[in-house]
């Protein structure tokens, strides 16, 4: 079942970061960070009335904190996408989605077996064979989309990495709840960095709303991890 929800999970994040970066492309990326992180907020409420659970002072923490990582990450992979190459930044930011929750696993006493570092150690040189550049006739406007992507890619990996670090420390008995809280303060988050770095944010025309579908597989797939 872990092995079946964790497929599930990862195509969901795929389709999302694929639809997303259509998205960015055409709208501002911050406006559909902002717009699929408070869709995803609205269906996590819905789901968590509808069912059970009984969260602690503690476990709602966590979900704020993965909410943090959250917004942190959409932000920067949406901007990558926006800005950069989908084939560069979404690699990168899958694998460092992976690492922080492994190093956090090491530390609190988890051991992978042999397949596990397997797939580990094959990770990391083929995320470079996968986003590396083609060569092109501008090399140096090529470098510079690159190392841009690169950036946005490890920013958006230790995010993911932090969300997915801070949800695993959520019991399931804690319900949907901290899940809800995660997508609320991922809004707030998305939206704090937006200003700080003077992007705009605000949704101002309907071209926005198909970002709501990044919300929709966004919640499928971290209810399939959590």
């Amino acid at each position: 079942m872990a092995v079946l929800l964790a497929v599930i999970g990862a195509v969901a994040y795929g389709l999302s970061d694929f639809v997303g970066g259509l998205i960015a492309r055409r709208i501002n990326a911050w406006v559909a960070a902002v717009v699929g992180a408070a869709a995803g907020t609205v269906l996590t409420a819905l789901v968590a009335l509808a069912g059970s659970g009984s969260p602690t002072t503690a476990d709602l923490v966590w979900g704020a904190a993965a909410g943090v990582g959250s917004g942190l990450g959409a932000g920067f992979l949406y901007r990558g996408f926006a800005a950069g190459r989908m084939g560069v930044v979404g690699p990168i930011s899958a694998v460092g989605a992976a690492l922080v929750p492994l190093a956090v696993g090491l530390v609190s006493g988890e051991r992978p077996d042999l397949l596990a570092w397997i797939g580990i150690l094959v990770a990391v040189p083929g995320t470079w064979l996968v986003s590396r550049e083609p060569a092109s006739p501008d090399q140096s406007q090529a470098s510079a989309v690159t190392a841009d992507g690169i950036t946005d890619g490890v920013l958006a990996g230790l995010g993911f990495g932090g969300l997915f670090a801070a949800l695993g420390q959520v019991p399931d008995s804690a319900g949907l709840w901290p899940l809800a809280l995660t997508q609320l303060v991922s809004v707030i988050s998305v939206a704090a960095l937006a200003a700080l770095l003077r992007e705009q944010w605000l949704p101002r025309s309907r071209s926005a709303l198909p970002a709501v579908w990044c919300g929709v597989l966004s919640v499928v797939a971290t209810v399939a991890f959590t």
